[in-house]
């Protein structure tokens, strides 16, 4: 599991572990767990009528330390009713019964609102992350199979935006660890399934960057209020509009997806459970 690599807090950190100042936060109303591992329920209200709600209702939910997408109302492009469909209906299974009415699983953790991170596990899960996303544009800029190539530069891309996040943190005085168990894990299995079951691994490209663009964003902002001081780093940020990014990304997907039999796709479905466990060991780091 996690590495417990020290972290120097000698400069830029009050005891507390925050940076700056801290800012009082809104704690969350007190609620049952609901998610089969750190799912979020739908966004509602926290007291004193603040809306946890983003501006644009995000199509997403946190589970098993990922996000999945959620059903949206459909829209009349052809390629909304592809793979990338088969894809949304195995993970809306992974779901509770209070997210969702296809939702199979029991919630066995508590909301990300009563989540208690640390700088310290905070760093860690970067690191790792890190070392994930340059495995996933790695091996989609070798393509050792052919249409890897089609997502290439899809505007996702986290591997720059986390170095100058790393880097900013060694500007203020922090040791940055050496990539963990979880990291080094992940980053392995995707290296040994892009060679040998090109449709498994798509599913883990799929889930990784779609889940941060969403309940990534939502945990990302719940720890910078925690720890940061609200700073918001360059991880959750994107050039261009986000929601035609991610469409674009859909598109080739359900282009690719034709070309694939009915037992290729079915190993891709099948890998959706393997990318929540692998991407939740490191969330987790987070708490570490």
């Amino acid at each position: 599991m996690a590495s417990t690599l020290p972290i120097s807090q000698s400069h830029g950190l009050p005891s507390s572990g925050r940076v700056g100042h801290p800012k009082p936060l809104v704690s969350l109303r007190p609620r049952s767990p609901i998610f089969p591992s750190w799912a979020l329920r739908r966004p509602h209200l926290a007291p004193g009528g603040l809306s946890l709600r983003s501006p644009s209702p995000s199509p997403f939910v946190v589970l098993a330390g990922r996000t999945v997408e959620m059903p949206r109302k459909k829209r009349s492009s052809s390629a909304e009713m592809g793979f990338v469909e088969e894809m949304r209906a195995v993970a809306m299974k992974l779901h509770t019964r209070d997210q969702a009415k296809e939702g199979e699983k029991e919630p066995d953790a508590p909301p990300v609102g009563k989540w208690e991170p640390s700088l310290q596990g905070y760093l860690r899960f970067l690191v790792d992350s890190k070392l994930v996303y340059d495995t996933l544009e790695t091996i989609v800029h070798k393509a050792s199979c052919p249409w890897y190539a089609e997502f290439r530069n899809t505007g996702l891309e986290r591997s720059e935006k986390l170095a100058k996040d790393l880097e900013w943190f060694k500007e203020q005085g922090h040791v940055i660890p050496e990539p963990s168990s979880p990291g080094i894990s992940y980053a392995h299995y995707l290296e040994e399934l892009s060679g040998k079951d090109p449709q498994a691994f798509i599913c883990h490209f799929y889930n990784v960057y779609f889940a941060h663009t969403a309940g990534g964003r939502m945990i990302g902002k719940k720890v910078a209020e925690k720890i940061l001081n609200n700073k918001e780093l360059e991880f959750y940020k994107w050039d261009g509009d986000l929601s035609q990014l991610l469409q674009n990304v859909r598109d080739k997907l359900n282009q690719v997806a034709p070309s694939w039999s009915r037992e290729e796709k079915k190993r891709c479905l099948k890998e959706t459970e393997k990318s929540f466990k692998y991407s939740g060991e490191i969330l987790r780091l987070i708490l570490s």
